[in-house]
């Protein structure tokens, strides 16, 4: 559906939110992001309280695995900042265990962060008709996680949960495991509105709004304290398991700041206000994170901004001059009307390399439901504008892509949430 009445839809949700009962909880309240490759390779604190972030490692779409080359950089970055980092995988299986151990047996080897810490299974669409088939294959997942090592957690939103799952199955098995999406409305805001809380037993964490900047942010608050989970007595310091993206992390935190260099990645503090030369800071400057052009003395230059900004001013968030990703085989699995060369394209590669890669005769011989490796990422410089009258659906169609690829990309977390001139990227 177009936001083309966003009026009515935010009455309805404002509506919706005068019958839910108000939550009361005793335990300490912690503040977060989440955040997949449309953040970037770093994830932001959007207030200095912010203790935790949970970073997106890759999804599963129709047979299709779609890391997220952003996941191991957001990891180590945020280590660098003191958060506690977590993870979550995108996970439209529908009732399908199969799809699910395939999806599992690609990501849990890859996460980078501390055992104990949450894998969160996200579970919003693709759920099939059968409601005990889809909470078997949850209950499924969430097993594999915990066998795992880590803290398993299922975010999805009350609607979707009572629709298509029986929560009672599954909090009865993993107790306190509901990470609940539930928006007010779509103003910005980085505190909650309890009156609006999506009232339910099993809840652990609260993502109280997709708007916590100008522009879009995730944002969430632990009501219980599972975040603590991974990390000794919730010190990002002493993470219960050491990843590569930790070290790196730890590294870059442990950089003194007479050792920045050219290429760095640095994060400019909250609270500051003037630049090296006195000059006055625009606020929404704070938080953002910039490489290192240039080195003076205790001044350093700021990409993209061109500013001189003084040492004591910034936190280093990576030592590294690239960025590090997830790596692994990725598969396609091929669809009605697909060919070599569409594929290719969509994954910025070549039809040639496709065809070498696996083994194909003929390149004009490929068949529905045939799974192929592929190499490379998805291009971002392709655009969409939407139309009225269009669907998500209806474009990834059109495009030859999938509906969940183009949420991932462009931040959408409805489906059912595009208005008439955005600009969507695939």
């Amino acid at each position: 559906m177009i936001k083309l009445n966003r009026k009515w839809l935010l009455s309805l949700t404002i509506l919706v939110g005068l019958f839910l009962m108000p939550v009361t909880v005793n335990a300490a309240r912690y503040y977060g992001v989440d955040g997949s490759r449309y953040q970037g390779n770093t994830l932001k604190k959007v207030t200095p309280e912010d203790s935790f972030a949970i970073s997106q490692i890759g999804g599963y779409y129709n047979g299709t695995f779609i890391p997220q080359g952003t996941y191991q950089s957001q990891v180590a970055s945020g280590i660098a900042m003191g958060l506690r980092m977590h993870t979550y995988i995108y996970m439209e299986t529908g009732a399908n265990q199969n799809q699910t151990k395939a999806m599992l047996d690609y990501y849990l080897p890859k996460v980078q962060t501390p055992k104990q810490s949450i894998v969160a299974l996200d579970y919003e669409s693709g759920a099939s008709a059968d409601r005990e088939a889809n909470t078997n294959n949850v209950l499924y997942g969430l097993r594999r996680v915990k066998e795992a090592g880590y803290t398993p957690v299922l975010y999805s939103y009350k609607p979707y949960i009572l629709s298509h799952l029986n929560r009672q199955r599954i909090t009865a098995e993993f107790p306190n495991c509901l990470w609940v999406a539930a928006y007010r409305d779509y103003s910005v805001m980085t505190r909650p509105d309890y009156n609006y809380f999506p009232s339910m037993p099993g809840i652990n964490m609260w993502q109280f709004t997709s708007t916590a900047i100008v522009g879009g942010y995730d944002y969430n608050v632990d009501l219980l304290g599972i975040t603590l989970n991974g990390y000794k007595n919730g010190n990002v310091e002493h993470p219960k398991s050491e990843t590569k993206a930790i070290e790196q992390g730890q590294k870059a935190d442990n950089t003194p700041k007479s050792a920045i260099q050219v290429g760095n990645t640095v994060r400019v503090k909250f609270g500051v206000k003037r630049w090296a030369n006195g000059v006055g800071m625009p606020s929404w400057v704070q938080s953002n994170t910039y490489k290192v052009q240039e080195v003076s003395g205790s001044k350093l230059l700021l990409g993209g901004i061109m500013s001189w900004i003084n040492a004591s001013d910034v936190e280093i968030i990576s030592v590294a001059n690239s960025n590090p990703s997830v790596t692994g085989t990725i598969y396609y699995v091929v669809k009605s009307g697909d060919t070599l060369g569409g594929i290719a394209s969509r994954y910025g590669t070549t039809w040639q390399m496709l065809q070498a890669l696996n083994g194909l005769s003929n390149p004009n011989w490929i068949y529905p439901g045939q799974r192929l490796k592929v190499t490379g990422s998805v291009s971002s410089q392709r655009t969409y504008i939407v139309r009225y009258g269009d669907t998500l659906s209806g474009i990834a169609a059109k495009l030859g892509t999938s509906v969940y690829n183009l949420q991932s990309k462009n931040g959408i977390r409805n489906a059912n949430l595009i208005f008439v001139g955005q600009t969507l990227h695939y």
